[in-house]
């Protein structure tokens, strides 16, 4: 799919999404980040059923219309038509981006996991819109048994990739070190905590895109 990526985008996390008042919550922070100009962002939740997730998805899109932010569903490329949502992040363990392709479409966004010390064999070939890297830096909203691989490890994997891969960064960046992780070779920045764990994420959101300029 062709997509013109930002150079950050959030990653809402499941896990800080309150349980009561679970929708209205959902809501409010949809229109507050697509108003903020979120143009992507990625919908995560590992632990919940697929009748939460379908729901929680269901207010995201109308919160955050597809004219306005492309959504993307992580792991769950069975439920991406149903959502209505603009495309996938498959990891390893998962469905392979050649599964999730066929799944999808050809219309939709596809994303997988590109590596951490060295790209993973055939990554550069799969049929995918873009690569995740890292962790960068150490996170707390997603259990990974990688060991970070910081700024080196991100110019390292951009050597690998060559210029034209779209490269998405992950894991612990914050305001401070973004700017070198972009400079180090990342196309884009998938940002979790940074923004959600901030008393304003749509705030949040735009203080990013005002540094990134």
């Amino acid at each position: 799919m062709k997509f013109a990526f930002p150079r950050v985008y959030p990653i809402l996390d499941s896990s800080v999404i309150p349980s009561a008042g679970r929708a209205d919550f959902i809501g409010r922070l949809g229109e507050s980040l697509s108003d903020a100009g979120v143009t992507l962002l990625e919908y995560r939740n590992k632990i919940g059923s697929t009748s939460e997730i379908l729901a929680d998805a269901a207010v995201l899109r109308a919160a955050m219309p597809r004219e306005k932010t492309k959504l993307i569903l992580d792991d769950r490329a069975d439920l991406v038509e149903y959502a209505e949502f603009d495309g996938v992040h498959v990891d390893a363990g998962d469905l392979t981006p050649i599964q999730a392709r066929r799944l999808v479409g050809t219309d939709r966004i596809v994303g997988t996991f590109g590596g951490s010390d060295s790209l993973l064999p055939g990554a550069l070939e799969a049929p995918v819109d873009y690569l995740a890297i890292g962790p960068v830096f150490e996170t707390r909203t997603k259990h990974t048994d990688k060991k970070p691989i910081g700024i080196n490890g991100v110019r390292h994997l951009r050597e690998q990739a060559g210029p034209g891969a779209i490269l998405s960064a992950a894991a612990g960046i914050t305001l401070a070190s973004a700017s070198a992780v972009l400079g180090a070779g990342a196309s884009i920045l998938a940002v979790a905590e940074a923004i959600f764990r901030a008393p304003d994420p749509a705030t949040e959101f735009a203080r990013w895109v005002k540094h990134l300029q």
